[in-house]
């Protein structure tokens, strides 16, 4: 039997009950059996009805009926277990995890996963990202604990409980939109991967909190949230559930107000207090508290503070100072979002001033050394499969001259090094950077400690020697920077796959440039960057003259034996020292002088090269004195030393040697040269003296600074002269004696004399030394010294002592001390009388330097007890160091200490006085802070190392110094000045300013100083960048602006910097709130409330000023100024109260009647000021419809007539009291009547899920007034309505419907005269002028007659004559148009063409056409030919019988009614000018000339009329043969074009095989742009102005790499250059680039002598080949292509390349200068290879070798487009012409066969048969008539008639086309009859200017 329910009262229970009774019994499977827990009897009556049992199981727990224990189970059972983790995985996660530290303390690491969750809270803040981390070890207030707060956006309790989870990561966690995996957005790519998204897996932060301590206490307030959410989890809390045995992970989450502490009752937590009071006025925060913090942590914390917090800096160093890191060096500081993160660390102790640092401050952190020691650097992005994206960057540390500049990490020793040492430490391996690897890892910012790179194959020393020496590979550090592709362990310590992943070989790095990846190859780019980077900025020693390689035996290490480069010169510093060249050495014991003799340098070298150092073997100086060699490190040169003091030196050390022995006979007995001398003579006693060339006598060698001097003896020998050869019988050796020089004697055989023996020096005061003596008799044999005789020593200045005396063979005098003052520690030469009473010769005198005595007492100066000196500076103390009688002496290790005491924070003096044993005692100056009167100090110096010298104390008296020292502001009001106190917190209104801020500075003795204008500007402010340094001089400050926000306090800083003082003022400028201004409405919960009910949450109201801050001395009298009202607002319930904590009114009871759901605004007032708050309200089934947004339907909607309505229609679905409800598919249908048409945007009308149905924008098509629509539906057979919508149909203003035609109505129409002005405008439906219409689509017809022109030739067609001064807009206007030229009655009308069918009219204008004035004379009538007898009947002689005569005008219209004269009649032949008029015989024939003539005229007017139109149908069939003739040719041509091009043209469908021919290539077109080619990255400069060409380097382009590489390099330095066509855009351009960019003005060239591009190659002279060149050279000119400003572009480029010529190769190039120069100049020579061979021959090395194209960076200029692509353009555009070609030919073709077929129609046939006819006819007439004969008669008789037409006979094309078609139509078909000649007029328009002209 199993339970399955949950524990606890009251719960139901759910037992699974298995009978295994019997064996047997067969496997019922299991039975659920449900009852409660606290009702036994009811789960025994349930248990026992299945089971017959009485057993109570209990909850979770397996029950078994058995008939025995033993029973075997006759079937299988299940039992319920739980198997949650013990809570150990939870408290000890972090043990393992940050015990396994690299040899570190974990510590830093764990408090940085606190960090990191703040981070994240902290990313969406809009201002300061603050974040604290508090150490409160004070004990007053609690045990140990450590916080780490920010003002983050908080947790929700549901969010504080998935922080609870162990491992539930941001992707699995439930019911939070921010964190949920569906919902989590990554944050966009940011460089450096910045994006604070480092709270990764819900682990890191349970495992810090409890790997630092016991117990946390999360607190949290979200900034939506009035409550703050608290969690604690706890060790022990855990224990007592186990104990208890509880549920372990089960606890509770506190709700409590803000600053609410009254659960505070652990006197261990009495810090809580203070956090706690400091949630007041914050929106959000997040509050980890640790406590229970392990001993041994808390001491760490507290002893290594600047340790750890260094690690954070580290840790955090990007997020702290931006992408670029902290860049000290930095003028101007990077503005970025990072800029306002504020990581602060604070540590509270009892009785000690509490330890605050932020970590910005920090300087020392390992990024910001490695960033502020690097001289370049160079940035890479690494590609990895997948999403992975990796940004690095390698810093380059130069070597210094003597040093390495790469930081050295306290973490991790890279090398010992002993700067005094004699030999140099070889540290062949790694060099600077040790056996630390390169890259230090980050991930998403954040540093991850335990993984590092050691390097990449492009990055890591080469095998074989590369660009840069390999000391240069160690010289460099990096970081890679990853996003959270990469995997790292949960407590983000270690990477899992980083360098896996970056060490594939599918791993893409790309260089970075200005932030542009550039697609080079890295290994190629790194190594020349570090050659760069070594050429530039190491300063290494270079050596020269290369000698051999040789092996140095002295070393003692065999390794470093060999090999060893040897060098005879060397570059160091700027200087040269070769082989020969004197030098002094320093930090070496002695000084050694000397010439060099070779320099060494470690390693197998081969010429010229750099290094960090080596050593020099030096021949000391001078030779005769030492003959001996020294080998020293080349750091240990003393720069300094000039040749001439070098040279000094060892010509005062050479003038010290002995140079010749002085030989005297004291006693006589002298011995001369050449004496001869008898046996058993005595010979006088000798005595020598050495002399030096200064003629000095001296006793020993020189040099003592070269390890003690060497003293010389004199030897005495006596050779005997025999003939066996010269044999040696004497031998005397003699020292210097005590009181006489080199003495030899006779001896005797008592003691008689004595000599000193050699002593063992140095001899120092007080040290006891011993005197050998050499005692002899009178003949110089050694004797002893008898006991009778007591040595007496003496010395002028010595006190002299000594122990006792030996009076052996070998008599010593032992224990010798010497007292007495000395010059210096260098000693004094002492005489030293040694007297033996009783001897013949009983004194000798020795001479011995006597150096001072071990170090007993200190001398210190000045020697006064109190001493006198300014604050903030350094006093000197002139100490010495003396023996015992006070000399100075000087010792090892004696370092002098003066520590000062009576003040805090005093330093520490130092000074060495080994060497010289005196030394000023000084260091940083003395300052004590805040004195101002004299204070006393005491300074207590002494040697730490010798306790034997006792230590001396001097009184310091630190008087206050002049220096500035406190600066103080203060705010004047009116006559009074108030103090601003440093860090005082000033209230001021808010948005105010403040004014009248004055400064004053003093020194410390309070005394003010007057301000300078140098002190001025040193002064500086933060309200403000710009200060007036006039004010500053008068002690006035700049005004502050108060901030608007009483929560942004104003923090005001006003600072002085000079060389010995920076001091500082701050105070605090907090807002205060300004009168009211504002009310402000917050709802306390849920803005919902149902009708009818009371609103559940509270609604807090408070007053505020005109900016938005709280007012805060408001009363509960205050409420009796409010006002709360709202539509529908039901007041019954409605309560206000006063709550004094928060100042705010609480309005409590909103209720609303019954009404419409949505937004109801509730408006409260508190006297004058009102606010609205918005509530929403939410009601049944759908009673009735409602249309959304349309609310006044009470009067009529307007809508234009085609027009759309303004808004949808949108229909919803409401209940009884209007509020909508959500019902789905309900049909809608709309009504509306017969005369309306809609058009509507949607189809289906059926409600969404909304329950809105939505027409969309209707379009009414209605007569103009009012008409109604409709809607309705049917819900559950019940009909809803919907209220009725009236719509207004209104005209539409744009629509026209009538011309409006205004002219001058009085005037007179004269023929042939312009018409008055007619002003057109067009009307629309509303009545209003239309405008901005084409005055092209205006027109105006005029036609003969009252009636409507409907023939198209009878009417003449004007367009408007707009000009540019008519300002009517919407007027057109039809100027000096031409009144017809025939009187009578006209029509005007005028058009507008709506669209390209429908033409709008005017009403029709009648007007009458009046004669105009009189011209000439016509007949009414013109008179047939007469016919005249010459008969007497006059009758037969009659011309004319009754003759009318008209005056007309020039236009033949009658007029002159009103002219009164005579007319004058003259008869004239047409033909002949005197012919008599012919005059027939007889009547009858008269009378048949009469028919004839009538007859003839007849003819020949019907006969003009047929040529005409044959004439105009002939030319308009000759003119469109002209035109298919042509379109033919065209076609031909274009197709022979095509053919050429190799395009074959099908002969069917060939305009679709055209158009598919242009699709393709320009497809083909296409995909050429997009393929890649050479262009130049170099960023053009933008072209402002039209003066501007560009960058050269964009000015042309060339095709071929090898020219265009060439040709790049050559022009580099020009390459960058802003070309301009003036001075003036030349000079702009300078000064908007601060003179950085580069310019040529064109106008500035002086262009006569630019080259000629046309002039041949110089080899071609006078129309030949001087020779024949190799190498196909070319003009470097002629391979440019210009794509625009061909001109400007050649004189550029004429001016930059001349004549420069590319050829082939070097060799080439060489043969063709070689022959060129014999008969010209020849300019200078670029090879394709990359050579160059200047204009003067020279060639060779790097300067004349063009790198690769790669190197060139992108300074190339850009190559073409290919030739393909120029193919394609032209293919594509004779495509495109024989496409319009074949249409315009299919086109005329058609028109030419339409006119070929009317012309051989039947009825043209007939007409020609006619026309035939009747010139027959007219030929026979005339002929009878005796007016011509043949064809002459024709003519003659048909010239007047052809004058009567048109002046051109070729008419307009357009005239003969009509007149064609006219003559071809079917209603004229008939022969026309006999008409006026003024019947024969047509008016046409112009298709110029609209005027009509006669045809």
């Amino acid at each position: 039997m199993a339970a399955a329910g949950m524990g606890g009262s009251g719960k139901a229970l759910t037992i699974f009950l298995y009978d295994r009774r019997k064996e047997d019994a067969a496997d019922t499977g299991e039975k659920v059996l449900k009852c409660r827990e606290e009702t036994f009897e009811d789960f025994r009556k349930a248990a026992c009805q299945v089971l017959a049992s009485d057993e109570l199981v209990q909850d979770r727990k397996t029950f078994y009926l058995l008939q025995s224990v033993d029973q075997s189970l006759s079937s299988a059972t299940k039992e319920w277990i739980d198997f949650l983790p013990h809570y150990d995985t939870l408290v000890k996660s972090g043990m393992y995890e940050y015990y396994a530290s690299e040899g570190q303390n974990p510590l830093p690491f764990a408090l940085a996963e606190l960090v990191d969750n703040s981070l994240s809270a902290t990313s969406q803040n809009t201002g300061v990202r603050r974040i604290q981390l508090k150490l409160l070890f004070d004990d007053t207030q609690g045990k140990p604990a450590v916080a780490v707060i920010d003002n983050g956006r908080g947790m929700t309790s549901k969010q504080l409980n998935n922080w609870a989870v162990y491992r539930l990561s941001k992707f699995t966690r439930q019911g939070d939109s921010e964190s949920d995996h569906s919902g989590y957005v990554r944050p966009p790519a940011v460089p450096r991967s910045l994006n604070s998204d480092i709270s990764y897996f819900g682990v890191g932060g349970k495992q810090a909190v409890f790997f630092v301590g016991q117990s946390v206490r999360m607190i949290s307030k979200p900034s939506d949230s009035q409550d703050v959410h608290e969690l604690v989890l706890s060790k022990e809390d855990f224990e007592q559930k186990e104990k208890n045995k509880e549920h372990i992970y089960r606890g509770y989450i506190k709700n409590r107000k803000p600053t609410d502490s009254s659960h505070i009752v652990n006197d261990d937590e009495r810090f809580l207090f203070s956090l706690i009071k400091e949630e007041k006025d914050k929106e959000s925060f997040t509050a980890v508290v640790i406590t229970g913090v392990q001993t041994d942590h808390v001491q760490y914390l507290k002893n290594n503070f600047h340790l750890w917090t260094r690690q954070l800096a580290h840790i955090y160093h990007y997020y702290i100072h931006g992408q670029k890191g902290n860049d000290i060096n930095l003028v101007m500081k990077e503005s970025g979002p990072f800029k306002n993160i504020d990581i602060e660390v604070s540590m509270f102790e009892k009785g000690k001033t509490p330890k605050i640092v932020n970590l910005r401050e920090i300087k020392d952190d390992m990024q910001t050394l490695y960033i502020n020691t690097a001289a370049d650097s160079f940035e890479f992005k690494a590609h990895v499969e997948g999403d992975g994206m990796v940004e690095g960057i390698i810093r380059y540390h130069p070597f210094l001259y003597d040093k390495e500049t790469y930081p050295e990490d306290p973490c991790f020793p890279s090398r010992l090094t002993d700067e005094d040492g004699d030999e140099e430490c070889y540290i062949i391996e790694k060099g600077a950077r040790g056996k630390r690897p390169i890259f230090e890892c980050f991930w998403n910012g954040r540093l991850i400690p335990y993984t590092t790179v050691e390097d990449f194959e492009w990055c890591a020393p080469p095998k074989k020697r590369g660009l840069a020496p390999i000391e240069c590979y160690n010289r460099i550090s990096g970081a890679l920077f990853t996003n959270d592709k990469f995997q790292v362990s949960t407590n983000k310590l270690t990477f899992m796959d980083l360098e896996l992943k970056l060490k594939d070989k599918n791993t893409l790095f790309t260089r970075m440039i200005n932030g542009q990846e550039q697609r080079m190859k890295i290994d190629r780019e790194f190594a020349s960057w570090l050659k760069d980077c070594h050429e530039k900025n190491d300063k290494q020693i270079k050596f020269t003259l290369f000698k051999g390689i040789v092996t140095r035996t002295e070393l003692t290490s065999k390794r470093m034996q060999s090999p060893w480069s040897s060098y005879l010169a060397i570059e160091w510093d700027g200087r040269t020292y070769k082989a020969g060249q004197l030098v002094k050495t320093i930090k070496t014991l002695p000084i050694f002088y000397g010439s060099i003799k070779t320099f060494f340098l470690y390693g197998d070298h081969d010429g010229d090269v750099y290094a960090t150092g080596g050593d020099v073997q030096i021949a000391l100086e001078p030779n005769a004195l030492y003959d001996e060699t020294k080998v020293i490190p080349i750091c240990k040169l003393d720069r300094l030393v000039s040749d001439k003091a070098v040279k000094k030196y060892i010509e005062e050390e050479m003038a010290k040697l002995p140079d010749r022995l002085a030989v005297t006979w004291p006693e006589g007995d002298e011995l001369l040269p050449n004496d001869t001398k008898h046996a058993g003579a005595t010979i006088g006693a000798l005595r020598i003296e050495i002399l030096n060339k200064k003629g000095e006598a001296m006793q020993k060698l020189p040099g003592t600074s070269h390890g003690g001097s060497k003293k010389l003896l004199v030897e005495l020998k006596v050779i005997l002269h025999s003939p066996g050869g010269n044999k040696e019988i004497i031998s005397h050796i003699s020292q210097h004696g005590g009181k006489w020089p080199y003495w030899f004697k006779k001896m005797e055989g008592k003691p008689q004399k004595f000599s000193v023996g050699l002593l063992d020096p140095p001899f120092r005061v007080g040290h006891p030394f011993n005197i050998p003596l050499d005692v002899q008799d009178e003949f110089g044999h050694a004797t002893y010294l008898t006991d009778d005789i007591v040595p007496v020593l003496e010395a002028s200045g010595l006190t002299l002592q000594f122990e006792e005396i030996d009076r052996g063979p070998n008599c010593v005098i032992k224990g010798v001390i010497a007292k007495g003052l000395v010059n210096n520690c260098q000693g004094k030469n002492f005489s030293l009388k040694i007297i033996l009473p009783g001897l013949k010769e009983e004194s000798q005198v020795l001479k011995m330097k006597l150096l001072p005595g071990p170090a007993r007492q200190l001398n210190v100066k000045p020697d006064a007890d109190v001493l006198k000196i300014e604050n903030g500076t350094a006093f000197p103390f002139q100490v010495e160091v003396c023996d015992e009688v006070g000399n100075i002496t000087a010792q090892p290790k004696l370092i002098v200490h003066c520590k000062f005491s009576g003040a805090p924070d005093l330093p520490v003096y130092t000074v060495d006085c080994s060497s010289g044993g005196s030394n000023v005692l000084t260091g940083p100056v003395l300052h004590v802070q805040n004195i101002k009167k004299d204070q006393t100090l005491k300074a207590r110096i002494e040697i730490p190392g010798c306790k034997s010298v006792p230590s001396l104390e001097k009184t310091i008296k630190l008087i206050p110094s002049t220096r500035i020292a406190r600066l103080q502001i203060f705010s004047v009001g009116g006559e009074k000045a108030i103090q601003i106190k440093h860090l005082d917190e000033i209230n001021w209104i808010a948005g105010d300013i403040m004014q009248n801020l004055i400064f004053q500075m003093y020194d410390e003795g309070e005394r003010e100083i007057i301000i300078t204008p140098a002190l001025a500007e040193k002064i500086k402010v933060n309200w403000t960048p710009r200060i007036n340094k006039e004010q500053l001089v008068k002690g006035l400050l700049p005004d502050v602006k108060v901030p608007k926000s009483v929560n942004d306090v104003h923090y005001c800083l006003v600072t002085f910097h000079d060389d010995h003082v920076s001091l500082e003022s701050a105070f605090t400028v907090r807002p205060l709130a300004d009168d009211p201004k504002h009310i402000k409405c917050k709802i306390k919960g849920s803005n919902t409330l149902r009708m009818g009910e009371k609103l559940q949450s509270e609604i807090e109201i408070m007053i505020t000023d005109q900016h938005g801050n709280q007012i805060q001395n408001l009363t509960s009298s205050c409420m009796n100024s409010l006002g709360i009202s709202g539509n529908g607002l039901d007041k019954s319930d409605l309560t206000t109260n006063w709550q004094t904590d928060t100042q705010t009114i609480c309005v409590r009871g909103i209720r609303f009647k019954p009404g419409p759901p949505g937004i109801k605004e509730l408006c409260f007032a508190w006297r004058e000021f009102s606010h609205f708050l918005r509530l929403n309200m939410i009601a049944g089934p759908p009673a009735k419809l409602e249309l959304v947004d349309w609310t006044e339907l009470e009067e009529p909607v307007s809508v234009i007539n085609g027009k759309t309505l303004k808004k949808p229609l949108i229909v919803q679905l409401c209940d009884q009291w209007d509020n909508p409800t959500s019902e789905s598919n309900v049909k809608i249908n709309l009504i509306k009547p017969n005369n309306i048409k809609i058009i509507s945007s949607y189809q289906p009308h059926k409600t969404d899920e909304s329950g809105r149905a939505n027409f969309g924008i209707l379009a009414i098509h209605a007569p103009r007034g009012q008409h109604t629509l409709q809607l309705k539906a049917s819900y559950n057979k019940n009909t809803l309505h919907c209220p009725v919508i009236t719509l207004n149909v209104l005209p539409d203003p744009d629509k026209p419907v009538c011309l409006n035609a205004k002219y001058d109505k009085n005037a007179s129409f004269a023929a042939g005269n312009t018409f008055p002005d007619f002003m057109i405008s067009v009307i629309s439906e509303d009545g209003n002028i239309i405008k901005n219409i084409n005055p092209g689509r205006v027109s105006m017809r005029i036609w003969e007659g009252s009636n409507s022109g409907t023939l198209s030739q009878n009417v003449t067609t004007f367009g408007c004559t707009r000009s540019k001064n008519d300002k009517d807009d919407g007027f057109f206007y039809f100027r000096d148009k031409m009144v017809p030229e025939r009187m009578g009655t006209y029509s005007i009308q005028f058009a507008f063409a709506i669209d390209k069918i429908s033409t709008l009219t005017s009403e029709q204008f009648i007007i009458e056409v009046v004669p105009n004035e009189p011209a000439q004379l016509v007949p009414e009538t013109l008179p047939s030919t007469p016919a005249v007898t010459n008969a007497r009947a006059l009758r037969s002689r009659t011309l004319v019988k009754d003759l009318t005569l008209f005056i007309m005008d020039e236009y033949k219209n009658c007029t002159g009614n009103d002219l009164d004269g005579k007319i004058v009649a003259k008869i004239k032949s047409s033909i002949q000018k005197d012919t008599d008029i012919p005059l027939f015989q007889d009547y009858r024939r008269q009378q048949k000339m009469a028919t004839l003539t009538k007859e003839r005229d007849k003819l020949s007017q019907s006969i003009t009329m047929y040529r005409t139109w044959f004439a105009t149908a002939n030319q308009l069939l000759a003119e469109l043969k002209d035109q298919a003739q042509e379109a033919e040719t065209k076609e031909s041509h274009l197709k022979s074009e095509l053919k050429r091009h190799r395009i074959d043209i099908h002969q069917t469908n060939v305009l679709q095989y055209v158009e598919s021919l242009i699709k393709e290539k320009k497809s083909e077109q296409e995909a050429i742009i997009k393929q890649p080619r050479r262009t130049c990255t170099l960023v053009n400069y933008p072209k402002g102005s039209q003066d501007v060409l560009g960058k050269i380097s964009h000015l042309a382009q060339i095709e071929d790499n090898e020219a265009a590489k060439v040709i790049s390099w050559h022009l580099a330095s020009d390459m960058d250059c802003v070309v301009t066509l003036t001075t003036a855009a030349a000079r702009r351009i300078f000064d908007e680039t601060q003179g950085r960019q580069q310019v040529l003005p064109l106008d500035s060239i002086y262009k006569n002598h630019l080259t000629d591009w046309k002039r041949p190659l110089p080899h071609f002279r006078n129309g030949r080949n001087c020779f024949k060149p190799v190498g196909n050279p070319v003009f470097a000119r002629d391979l440019l292509m210009f794509p625009e400003h061909t001109e400007n572009c050649q004189i550029v480029f004429g001016m930059l390349l001349a004549d420069t010529i590319i050829i082939d190769n070097l060799d080439a190039a060489n043969h063709y200068r070689k022959e060129v120069v014999k008969i010209a100049h020849c300019p200078t020579l670029l090879t394709r290879e990359g050579d160059r061979i200047r204009s003067n021959g020279k060639f060779g090395g790097l300067q004349n070798k063009a790198p690769p194209m790669d190197k060139l960076r992108g300074m190339v200029f850009g190559a073409p487009l290919p030739k393909r692509y120029n193919v394609l353009s032209a293919q594509i555009d004779l495509l495109q012409q024989y496409h319009a070609a074949v249409i315009r030919l299919n086109k005329v073709k058609g028109e030419l066969e339409l006119q070929e077929q009317s012309i051989q129609t039947s009825e043209m046939q007939k007409k020609k048969e006619e026309l035939a006819e009747q010139e027959k006819n007219l030929k026979i007439i005339e002929q009878e008539l005796g007016m011509s004969s043949s064809g002459e008669c024709t003519k003659t008789s048909l010239q007047q008639e052809e004058l009567d037409s048109d002046d051109s006979s070729n008419p307009p094309k357009r005239m003969r086309r009509e007149s064609a078609k006219r003559y071809h139509s079917s209603e004229e078909c008939v022969s026309p009859p006999p008409m006026k000649k003024q019947q024969q007029t047509v008016a046409t328009t112009s298709e110029v200017n609209g005027t009509s002209r006669k045809k």
